[in-house]
């Protein structure tokens, strides 16, 4: 009895502290969730995120234009922390993509590895590059963005001369597979150093419907779908025009594009940096409008010289509108957590013939791109008025 009596009072104290702490464990408050830390706005993480996004659009060159539709599905997965999957992914289909071309000798083996294989892997890279960047720069975001995305430019000037010099040397497998290990090579540093700074905290919508009651994102939206296809019928026919013209030389016609790439470069960089100081929309609206009065200049090219300064010029104006509807969407959606998915949505929303009737082409391109930048208008005005001095 004793005995019993000295294990229960040796059980009690024991019990009561397993009970007393189990009452504290209970009653402690959960932590606090962390706020991310503002953007660093520079330094070695920030910039070597830049020129990891600069080599991913070198390799995915007017690719990713074709298969934007994909950011349906890369921005929730962007969203959900899966960056390195998606660069993986993007970057293996590019890259096998290329390989699978050199082998090719019907059409639809074409069309598997270039239209879908290296156009769906390039859609992959590209909505996670403009969503990863503005969480790393704020005060700057415009030119960061801006230099990233001269990568597709570049890419411009020099994939198509290194293919045109090496088909006559090595023939068109061994041509296509050199750009192939060119791109094999500079995925290397994206891979090394991508990472994602904020996470959100759970996991968000795939699709944002909130974004379709959003009156300036959708008008905006509305407005980058306009200027793609003017810009789309610019970029597919600089070339093909002064060839069909007859007032230029076949090399000269094969350049043509590396020439319109080289004017975009400094279009990708200087007006972005300009939007950092005067806002945005205040830059993409009158560029907008410019670019369309360009294009319907190009009817009234008759010579290998005007052909030359339209084309840098043009490339200049082309370059504006696609590196800096990124930094808009980025101004445009308040809620940070949601900038992979919308810029996903805002970017999918978006042959040899007898002579052509090219006046009636540049008018349709022209026409795009002017209300495209009159819908840009409408968006700077919502959003701050009509004071030309307002920074929007």
């Amino acid at each position: 009895m004793d005995s019993d009596s000295s294990n229960n009072n040796h059980k009690t104290p024991k019990a009561d502290v397993e009970k007393h702490s189990g009452v504290e464990k209970e009653a402690k408050p959960p932590a606090p969730a962390v706020a991310p830390s503002p953007p660093p706005n520079g330094g070695l993480v920030a910039w070597l995120q830049i020129a990891a996004g600069f080599i991913l659009f070198f390799n995915t060159w007017g690719l990713l234009n074709a298969f934007a539709i994909t950011g349906l599905v890369a921005g929730p997965i962007y969203d959900r922390g899966y960056l390195r999957l998606l660069l993986i992914t993007g970057s293996f289909m590019v890259v096998f993509g290329h390989m699978m071309l050199s082998l090719c000798t019907e059409y639809w083996q074409v069309l598997l590895s270039q239209a879908f294989c290296v156009g769906i892997g390039s859609g992959l890279l590209f909505t996670p590059t403009i969503s990863l960047l503005p969480t790393y720069f704020s005060t700057h975001m415009g030119l960061a963005v801006g230099i990233a995305s001269s990568g597709p430019s570049l890419g411009g000037v020099i994939y198509p001369i290194v293919l045109y010099r090496l088909l006559s040397q090595v023939g068109f497998p061994w041509a296509v597979r050199s750009l192939a290990f060119i791109a094999l090579a500079t995925f290397i540093l994206p891979l090394a150093v991508m990472r994602v700074r904020v996470r959100v905290p759970k996991p968000r919508a795939v699709v944002d419907w909130t974004a379709f009651r959003d009156a300036p994102f959708m008008v905006f939206t509305l407005s980058v779908l306009i200027v793609f296809i003017g810009n789309a019928v610019l970029i597919f026919y600089v070339s093909f025009y002064p060839a069909n013209k007859g007032f230029t030389n076949e090399s000269l016609v094969f350049y043509m594009a590396a020439i319109f790439n080289a004017g975009s470069i400094l279009g990708r960089i200087a007006p972005n940096a300009l939007s950092d100081r005067i806002g945005v929309f205040n830059t993409m609206a009158p560029i907008t409008l410019i670019l369309g009065i360009t294009v319907l200049c190009m009817a009234a090219v008759e010579n290998e010289a005007g052909m030359i300064v339209e084309a840098i010029v043009t490339g200049f104006f082309s370059g504006v509108v696609v590196a800096l509807p990124p930094v808009c969407f980025r101004v445009l959606t308040e809620n940070r957590s949601m900038i992979g998915t919308r810029m996903g949505k805002g970017f999918a929303i978006l042959g040899k013939v007898e002579p052509l009737n090219w006046t009636g082409l540049w008018a349709y391109g022209g026409v795009a791109g002017i209300l495209s930048g009159l819908f840009v208008a409408v968006v700077r005005i919502i959003r701050v008025g009509v004071a030309l001095n307002a920074k929007a």
